[in-house]
């Protein structure tokens, strides 16, 4: 028989839980602001905006300054290690800007993904040395979240077992490191849409992937109630032929969690996965109306899909700054996240169920 030492106290357990609930209070999402140097580089080049450090930094201040009406849609900011260490116009940290406002500090800790040998294509996400001491350091500097990606693939081979089973494992290990250090953990196994897999197929590969990592974060001791998930939604390939509604998604996506994610865990705040604005917006609403019980706050965590608008709007222009922060504020705006209500029954103030938005 296994034996748990305490890995937790009481009040530690509650902090994780508090920031937990924070990020997706009602009405609130994720941005994913996080993309990394290169990433930023496949973001400006297009609307001829050299990839500059200042240019990077120009950018986000336009995002973190956007006015008052953001407030009830983000409840986090996922950070790149550059950007948490960078200051407004005014010398205020860009991190201190998002904390005055109510809103949760977050920071990605991988190091990105390598091949993993033996594998068709497959890869492992690295970043595991040293991550402790780098986790300390984050919670110093105001990061009270992490972000951590884990890639797999549908093919006709693919996902093998072994990346199955080794991202779950690099996930788990990650979210016991954050947790150690009072850092939420997001857990995001994301299953890439590019193939010509149909809905069914996308389904039942979720199920085993989200499946393995579930096992191996009860296998790790994770705190589940200081966690959340952030999988990409149940979709078909980009080169299926077959299109399927909202509705279909919403309905094999949901059914998926069911099937795999404890009620435990606080929330599920999906990645956009190459959809565009408007589809990821009308899918994740399908997700909050779909007729099953979903005991987890559904929300968004979004890079693309909220900044796709402003980018094309501000393309490197001091003048366009305000046009793109409106399309900033508008695509936050229209992302349909949960209402929430405590019910009589729960044996907790801290436990929730989720309810179709209106």
């Amino acid at each position: 028989m296994t034996h748990q030492y305490p890995a937790f106290t009481a009040e530690q357990k509650k902090e994780l839980q508090d920031i937990a609930q924070r990020i997706v209070a009602p009405g609130k999402g994720i941005l994913a602001a996080d993309e990394s140097t290169g990433s930023m580089a496949k973001r400006l080049n297009p609307i001829g905006v050299e990839n500059t450090e200042e240019n990077r930094r120009l950018y986000r201040q336009i995002l973190f300054s956007a006015d008052e009406r953001i407030d009830k849609c983000i409840g986090g900011v996922i950070f790149f290690h550059e950007t948490l260490y960078q200051k407004a116009d005014d010398g205020t940290p860009f991190a201190e800007m998002i904390k005055d406002r109510g809103i949760v500090v977050g920071i990605k800790v991988d190091k990105g993904v390598v091949p993993l040998a033996g594998t068709n294509g497959e890869t492992t996400t690295q970043g595991l040395d040293g991550l402790s001491e780098r986790c300390a350091q984050y919670k110093k500097d105001g990061a009270d979240f992490a972000k951590w990606r884990s890639v797999l693939k549908i093919s006709e081979t693919t996902p093998s077992e072994l990346a199955i089973m080794e991202n779950a494992n690099v996930l788990a290990r990650y979210a016991s490191i954050c947790q150690q250090n009072g850092i939420v953990p997001i857990v995001e196994p994301e299953i890439l849409p590019d193939g010509d897999h149909d809905l069914k197929r996308c389904q039942y590969v979720s199920e085993k992937v989200l499946a393995a990592c579930y096992k191996a974060l009860s296998d790790h001791h994770v705190y589940l109630e200081g966690t959340l998930l952030k999988p990409n939604m149940v979709t078909a390939g980009h080169s299926c032929p077959t299109k399927y509604s909202s509705e279909e998604i919403a309905m094999a996506t949901v059914t998926a969690l069911r099937r795999t994610v404890p009620p435990a865990v606080t929330g599920v705040t999906f990645l956009s996965g190459g959809q565009s604005e408007e589809d990821a917006s009308i899918n994740l609403s399908a997700i909050n109306n779909c007729p099953l019980t979903k005991p987890w706050a559904l929300t968004f965590s979004y890079g693309r899909a909220l900044q796709a608008s402003a980018l094309n709007a501000w393309r490197g222009d001091k003048e366009n700054e305000k046009a793109a922060t409106e399309q900033f504020i508008k695509r936050a705006e229209s992302s349909p996240s949960p209402k929430w209500a405590e019910s009589d029954s729960s044996p907790s103030p801290t436990t929730y169920y989720c309810l179709s938005v209106s």
